[in-house]
């Protein structure tokens, strides 16, 4: 346990970071009927599931023109 202890520092705002992404990309896909590719399922699956680099895929590329 001790190990983890000094990359607290690093893993706090990481994982913050990460939930406030993931958040906003399912909102984002919850309240858009429009993506480039997929459908909304699909899109909620890779948010949700894929951690940190789903919420950024789906706003590089399944993110539809507003």
């Amino acid at each position: 346990m001790n190990d983890y202890t000094e990359y607290m520092p690093f893993l706090i705002p990481l994982a913050v970071l990460e939930i406030v992404l993931a958040l906003v990309a399912l909102v984002h896909v919850l309240r858009h009927p429009h993506y480039r590719f997929g459908n909304r399922p699909l899109w909620i699956l890779i948010v949700v599931l894929v951690q940190i680099i789903g919420p950024v895929v789906y706003f590089a590329f399944g993110r539809g023109d507003e």
